[in-house]
């Protein structure tokens, strides 16, 4: 899974990678991001991809009647993106979550009581972005907007399995950013992370 994640680039190292620019820069600030606060990071997405927007961890479907599923979507599985409700409605609505790092934690014993954190980052310390889905919800009671998103993931490779090695699981990095925008199919580059204990 992928539940904490790191952006410590510069609004205009972003921008010169991405080939974007951000809607509002003064909004973002480099940080680490913890799901489960439903922080606002910068995404780009399929309807607007020369724009960097700063959108919700934790995907609300625009069905949903209140924000309470967002602790539940704030990963979805590749293998089932096109069966869940949350996400079955969506999966045309792609996005590029912006970062330069990821943490595990690996068991170093059967129960989870002891652990060992890592970094995980392309072997270059690079910006790269996960590949996920987006959704805009209306809140029923204030009429309030929330953009949110959802960060995609599958079966943890080599390296992800030692460091994972509970879940199994890995967030998808995509090899080809606009190929994954525009609907192609979904390459990964995940081969080419490389992990820190810290």
């Amino acid at each position: 899974m992928c539940f904490r994640t790191q952006l410590n680039k510069s609004a205009h190292e972003i921008e010169s990678r991405f080939r974007a620019v951000f809607s509002d820069p003064s909004r973002y600030s480099p940080q680490e991001f913890n799901g489960f606060n439903f922080p606002l990071t910068p995404v780009i997405t399929n309807d607007q991809p020369k724009l960097i927007q700063l959108f919700q961890w934790g995907l609300i479907p625009s069905w949903a009647g209140d924000e309470e599923i967002r602790r539940y979507t704030l990963n979805a599985r590749v293998e089932t993106l096109t069966q869940k409700p949350s996400f079955k409605s969506v999966v045309h609505q792609r996005c590029l979550i912006i970062a330069d790092g990821f943490f595990e934690w690996q068991w170093l014993d059967s129960k989870g009581k002891k652990k060992q954190k890592y970094l995980l980052t392309l072997s270059d310390r690079e910006l790269f972005a996960f590949a996920g889905l987006w959704s805009q919800w209306k809140n029923p009671a204030s009429g309030k907007v929330v953009n949110s998103y959802t960060i995609i993931t599958t079966r943890a490779n080599e390296l992800m399995s030692r460091i994972h090695n509970t879940k199994q699981r890995m967030p998808v990095i995509p090899e080809n950013e606009d190929e994954w925008l525009i609907g192609g199919n979904l390459k990964m580059a995940n081969d080419r992370l490389v992990a820190q204990p810290v």
